[in-house]
């Protein structure tokens, strides 16, 4: 396992959806939004949904800043466990378990790891999912049967926000956002959403996979 040095710390980061750990220059003023009685009821109904998810399944779409298309396989199991499964070709495998994310290039046969805290996607693998307190809650958006909530955490603005996209009836999450420093964003997509169940924990450890085949022998 290798360090992740800056530059390839930031793309690591950007290619999971989560924020570039940018460290800022100067103090600015982070302030959440004023709720409405019905935001603290939709924001309630959100908090209470997450935390009724202990286990998922989906299949996956991200697009990444640049435009680049991938897809695969998601399992979450909470607290604190994601694997990213992404299909043929693109060679990664993202693990997240123990408080590390683990992301390992197939194709280069290099691992890189950083601290789940310091990711967006601490929020949603958290014990207990709180959007308030140390996380702000900076826009809420409603169109027909949807709703996003954009949060950011007060004590690391810096890394970007985290924007949770809902079905609403019932209650789904379809969709994350982020959007860094920079204003690239990176979103990722969820489809055949399965809830519950159990999954081995095998899953969640990180071992280095085998290299992909270089193709038939002679």
């Amino acid at each position: 396992m290798i360090a992740c040095p800056p530059l390839r710390r930031r793309a690591l980061l950007a290619l999971l959806a989560l924020a570039p750990l940018l460290r800022p220059r100067r103090a600015r003023a982070i302030s959440a939004m004023t709720l409405t009685a019905q935001d603290r009821v939709d924001v309630g109904r959100i908090e209470a949904y997450l935390n009724g998810i202990h286990t998922m399944k989906a299949h996956f779409e991200q697009i990444a800043p640049d435009g680049g298309d991938s897809h695969g396989t998601v399992w979450l199991d909470r607290p604190g466990k994601l694997r990213f499964e992404y299909d043929p070709p693109v060679p990664y495998l993202l693990v997240a378990n123990h408080g590390d994310v683990y992301f390992h290039d197939r194709q280069l046969g290099q691992t890189s790891e950083v601290a789940l805290s310091d990711t967006p996607l601490s929020i949603i693998l958290a014990p207990d999912i709180k959007l308030s307190g140390n996380i702000l809650i900076t826009d809420i958006t409603r169109v027909p049967g949807l709703i996003q909530v954009t949060v950011l955490r007060a004590e690391r603005w810096w890394q970007g926000s985290l924007s949770l996209a809902f079905n609403t009836d019932p209650l789904l999450l379809r969709q994350w956002i982020v959007l860094d420093e920079q204003r690239r964003e990176t979103r990722v997509t969820l489809t055949d959403i399965e809830t519950g169940g159990q999954f081995p924990d095998a899953l969640f450890e990180f071992k280095v996979p085998p290299p992909p085949p270089t193709g038939p022998k002679r």
